[in-house]
């Protein structure tokens, strides 16, 4: 990896969920950095250098014991919390160099660390998800390990042109690439939306129209709104509402609609880990449906997976090419360039 990496460092980034940390330590590269997490004697999450002191084997290969102390699967160093060496079995260890341990943060039923420098770490700076805990809303997601750099999911989710062609027999329509987007920058975030009236609702969203309902065979006024947050989060506003009533001003009992959530964390430069998901405030306690959704929406973004990772191989296969930029390329410009900026700041100290 490059000293300078091609993401922002002192931010914070979605690293796990917490069921994922139920069995044990979690080893996860982050942002170029092996890490572990785990959950200590007071059940708060610890995120530490995933690098014994003693031999360098990974901390994540050993085990949390009875005390809630990661303890090293090679040779039994235990490790306090805030990296350093606490015992070893017939050794003084106490006096070892440590690893470093990173601020973590668990909110909106995610794990998120920090990954620069600790002291800049302000939970206050993890965006704002309020919607994840108000009542009357449920959410369901998965996480995919995805070959592409994170720029390429970026752009990938602030221009929705593409579903016309990738995801054809779900939520894609010719409507949308026949609207044009209008991409602008809203404060510290970028935004791109487009509006489609009058129209047939695309499989998903008859299906959805189903669960609220109402009837899929009406027409719709449809949505899509993306607003990128730096340094890689994505919230989309989609749904339909019946023709006529209002768009996505209009009652509840005249649409359906959703947030569609993407946490993009960078692994390497070519690697990412994504958490997907979505959020609807419809229904929210039938757990069926909630999977019902989930399963459908995975299969989705299985598509953007083998797209994406095909686009990688290209792009590295032909490294002296241009890509193009066109006017649905609008919203990936501005986040790429608001990110641009904010390396930029990082790598020269401002």
């Amino acid at each position: 990896m490059s000293s300078q990496p091609s993401w922002p460092v002192n931010t914070w980034y979605v690293a796990c969920t917490p069921d994922e940390l139920t069995s044990g330590p979690l080893g996860r590269q982050i942002g170029g950095k092996q890490l572990v997490f785990y959950r200590n004697g007071d059940g708060k999450v610890v995120a530490l250098a995933d690098f014994c002191p003693h031999r360098g084997a990974p901390l994540s290969l050993g085990f949390v014991n009875v005390d809630g102390d990661l303890v090293c699967g090679y040779h039994g160093m235990v490790m306090n919390c805030d990296g350093s060496c606490k015992s070893m079995p017939g050794q003084r260890v106490q006096a070892f160099p440590g690893v470093t341990a990173y601020p973590i943060e668990e909110r909106y039923g995610f794990i998120w660390v920090w990954t620069g420098n600790a002291e800049a770490a302000d939970p206050a700076l993890i965006p704002d998800f309020s919607w994840f805990d108000e009542p009357g809303w449920t959410y369901g997601g998965g996480l995919y390990h995805i070959r592409c750099n994170y720029k390429l999911m970026v752009d990938n989710l602030m221009d929705l042109t593409h579903e016309t062609y990738v995801h054809a027999s779900s939520i894609g329509q010719t409507e949308i690439e026949e609207a044009p987007p209008e991409s602008f920058k809203d404060g510290d975030t970028v935004v791109t939306q487009r509006t489609m009236e009058n129209i047939s609702a695309a499989p998903f969203w008859k299906q959805a129209l189903t669960f609220n309902d109402l009837d899929p065979e009406a027409l719709v006024d449809r949505w899509q709104i993306s607003r990128f947050t730096p340094p890689s989060h994505i919230m989309i506003n989609v749904g339909v509402a019946l023709a006529g009533e209002g768009g996505i001003d209009a009652p509840a009992d005249k649409k359906a609609s959703s947030i569609v959530v993407d946490f993009i964390t960078p692994e390497t430069e070519n690697s990412i880990w994504y958490f997907w998901g979505m959020a609807r405030n419809f229904k929210a306690d039938d757990a069926e449906l909630t999977n019902t959704i989930r399963e459908s929406q995975g299969k989705i973004f299985a598509e953007d997976l083998e797209m994406l990772e095909a686009q990688q191989r290209n792009i590295d296969d032909n490294p002296d090419r241009d890509l193009l930029k066109l006017n649905i390329d609008g919203g990936g410009v501005l986040a790429r360039r608001m990110l641009d900026r904010m390396i930029k700041a990082e790598q020269s100290g401002a």
